[in-house]
């Protein structure tokens, strides 16, 4: 595996002067060579002015968050991040690599829950280069790897957790998304450590079942709801009856036998679970009649 190695190129600005002033004067040196007819000097001047040449082909620009990795004769030199004019060997090969922070939305991917219902899910990765050897040589084309990997985990993280769950006991696709999000960008960043990608977030940015079945989910959630809420309700009743009892019986207002408790407890739930308001019958008799 190959690892990123920092290249220290030499400052570019310094060269660059020092190289336009080895031309002109070399230029000088052709004119009075030209004029006073010395051969040498023309020599020595038009190579010169070759050479010089040829160096300030070794003249780069490395922009801020950006990386150029060298190479001479497919071998790899190092990588040069210092940004600003920078020089190195005429000879290297510069590969420009962004390291600025990036994001890749997937496409709405049609798989199976873990309880095999079919949902379709997509996720936003928020991502970037930290390894620039690694993403040049190790991958054919990291760009392309960021997405198939990212894919592929997305996949296998659908048929880890249900859709839904029925209870907070259990981790689901929608009702925890936190947990959900850390799990997806560990799986993502398990794929793309090969290609010296740092995943920096992972999110599911649509999640929904599939359109075959999802008028038949809803009417599922929707009665799972209404039992949720009938549950909550019940339990709510019965602690007010239990209550109204025990109020009834610490300030001794009524002393109630068990029939009569049982006829209230019918009412009190009655009026408190029912959907409808319930209409008040007044009795004019005793409680016995």
């Amino acid at each position: 595996m190959i690892r990123e190695r920092v290249h220290a190129a030499l400052p570019g600005l310094p060269m660059l002067l020092v190289l336009l002033a080895v031309d002109l004067s070399s230029v000088y040196g052709i004119v009075v060579s030209a004029r006073d007819d010395v051969p040498g000097l023309l020599l020595g001047s038009v190579l010169a002015i070759v050479v010089a040449s040829v160096l300030l082909a070794g003249l780069f620009v490395v922009n801020p968050n950006e990386a150029k990795v060298l190479q001479l004769f497919g071998h790899y030199v190092g990588s040069v991040k210092q940004p600003g004019l920078r020089w190195a060997n005429p000879f290297y090969t510069k590969k420009r690599i962004s390291q600025r922070v990036r994001n890749f939305e997937s496409s709405h991917l049609k798989v199976n829950d873990n309880e095999g219902n079919p949902i379709e899910i997509a996720a936003v990765v928020v991502w970037k280069v930290v390894d620039t050897a690694e993403a040049v040589f190790e991958v054919d084309d990291y760009n392309n790897y960021v997405k198939v990997q990212t894919e592929a985990a997305l996949r296998n993280l659908a048929t880890s957790y249900p859709y839904d769950a029925h209870d907070d006991a259990h981790i689901s696709l929608r009702g925890h998304t936190g947990a959900v999000a850390e799990h997806l960008k560990t799986e993502i960043q398990d794929r793309l450590t090969r290609a010296g990608v740092e995943v920096m977030e992972a999110r599911i940015s649509h999640l929904a079942y599939a359109p075959e079945i999802a008028h038949a989910m809803l009417q599922r959630q929707q009665a799972g709801a209404i039992i949720a809420a009938r549950q909550r309700i019940v339990e709510g009743a019965v602690g007010m009856v239990e209550m109204a009892l025990e109020l009834l019986s610490r300030r001794d207002i009524v002393t109630l036998d068990n029939e009569r408790k049982a006829a209230m407890v019918s009412n009190l739930l009655v009026v408190l679970c029912g959907e409808r308001s319930t209409q008040p019958v007044i009795n004019t008799g005793t409680i016995y009649q």
